[in-house]
């Protein structure tokens, strides 16, 4: 068994142990054409592990807080889904250019007060970064919460994320490639 394999027999293990708030049940996981629609309203590929858990675990209603958002439709709980989300946050950050959202950065978790755990799926790896909106300015609201996916889960299985009460001290670092991934083509 492959080391991911492993992670996700974990993740499904606890996904079907825990409800995050507002999610009653676990919902059934995707089929293969939500992931090919979800990726062709995005405009890029869903890294290959954030892919497996919608594919093999559920559409959403696991993970730390609020649990993962579901890929393309709302759930139970009135969060919004993902894919619907990042195209409302690319459209709203043309519309404010001091507040411009990343291209192929997804939102897949809500952790309240407006701040998003999100996935980079451009980068290697697909770190999570949180979003976190109630700083002055744009360039300060971004942090890198996991170096990947599989970083992120892993402290949620292991109950070592950030988030936990016995880590309250715990400062991320700063997202360095915000002010790259923000830039307007000239």
């Amino acid at each position: 068994m492959t080391d991911t394999e492993q992670l996700l027999a974990r993740v499904a293990s606890k996904a079907r142990t825990t409800r995050p708030w507002g999610w009653p049940s676990l919902p059934a996981p995707v089929d293969s054409a939500a992931v090919t629609r979800a990726e062709a309203a995005l405009g890029f590929p869903l890294p290959p592990l954030l892919a497996e858990l919608y594919l093999r675990i559920g559409d959403g209603g696991f993970g730390p807080e609020y649990g993962l958002l579901p890929l393309l439709d709302s759930p139970p709980s009135g969060e919004p889904a993902a894919v619907p989300q990042y195209l409302s946050n690319r459209k709203s950050g043309r519309k404010d250019p001091d507040w411009p959202w990343p291209v192929g950065v997804l939102p897949i978790s809500h952790w309240g007060c407006a701040m998003y755990a999100c996935v980079d799926c451009l980068a290697p790896g697909a770190p999570v970064l949180l979003f976190e909106p109630n700083a002055d300015t744009s360039d300060h609201a971004w942090y890198v919460d996991a170096p990947s996916l599989a970083h992120w889960l892993q402290a949620w299985v292991e109950g070592t994320g950030w988030y936990e009460e016995t880590n309250d001290d715990t400062d991320l670092p700063p997202w360095p490639d915000f002010s790259e991934r923000t830039a307007q083509p000239s």
